[in-house]
């Protein structure tokens, strides 16, 4: 069996992973991002599929994983994934053995970078602990102290607020999402940073402590990080927080894995 390739399809950005699976634990040989392009055609996956393996330094897959909260853009990858890789393509959804008990009203809402994130943090770190993953969305995922998936939280995520304003408010800039100097801008551009970026994290913190109050565990829960601007954001926050760049990969690449036996 060759590398396995885990592709994980966000809204904004397409993220490629490829792990070696010879092991106890799935080991990570390199990953690269692409754009979102939706519309996609299937010989346009597979050209980006190409392309990331050759950036990886890999020529085909022995095996390959897809999480994809596009419903629009998941047959088309995973018939391109099924002419990359020698065997059939995983996809996360209903059918596919998480080991992860949903605690979720309908566990079928819950979406595939959700479930990998929380199966990732549950082998790296262990429970109870909390997954924020920033991206077009601010994802929150709450595992409890019996590694069940207790629920979460869904928010805008930063880029989208910014761009939100940019184009819903005619005087205002699009603006790089890094923090400023001072809360208090002194002119439109940091007072906007201010508000996007500090708002961030405020909105972060909030949310962390009333989530860790409402969980009521015997130990606190670890707080992970993922996603774009991570490591940023989490310089700025209360709470103490790990950055994992990989870790939503991972958990396609655990996921792969459990569903070999």
């Amino acid at each position: 069996m060759g590398a396995v390739l885990t592709v994980d399809v966000g809204n904004t950005t397409t993220r490629f992973g490829l792990f070696a699976v010879d092991g106890s634990a799935p080991e990570l040989v390199g990953s690269c991002e692409f754009t979102t392009l939706s519309p996609l055609t299937r010989d346009e996956a597979r050209a980006q599929i190409a392309q990331a393996l050759v950036l990886m330094g890999e020529g085909s897959a022995g095996g390959a994983i897809l999480s994809c909260v596009i419903p629009s853009l998941t047959d088309t990858w995973r018939q391109a994934l099924a002419a990359a890789s020698d065997t059939k393509p995983l996809v996360v959804g209903p059918g596919l053995k998480s080991g992860v008990q949903m605690k979720y009203d309908d566990p079928s809402e819950v979406g595939p970078d959700r479930v990998a994130d929380v199966v990732a943090a549950r082998a790296a770190y262990g429970t109870p602990a909390i997954v924020v993953d920033l991206g077009t969305t601010t994802n929150f995922e709450a595992i409890d102290e019996h590694g069940a998936f207790a629920g979460g939280i869904i928010a805008p995520g930063a880029a989208l607020g910014a761009r939100s304003l940019a184009q819903a408010a005619a005087r205002l800039p699009i603006i790089e999402l890094r923090a400023p100097k001072r809360v208090i801008g002194r002119s439109t551009r940091a007072a906007m940073q201010s508000g996007v970026v500090l708002g961030e994290v405020a909105r972060i913190d909030g949310l962390l402590d009333a989530m860790v109050a409402e969980m009521s565990c015997a130990t606190e829960p670890q707080v992970i990080i993922t996603g774009d601007g991570a490591a940023t954001i989490a310089a700025l926050l209360r709470h103490t927080a790990t950055v994992d760049d990989t870790l939503t990969l991972r958990g396609l690449a655990l996921l792969w894995t459990a569903n070999q036996r």
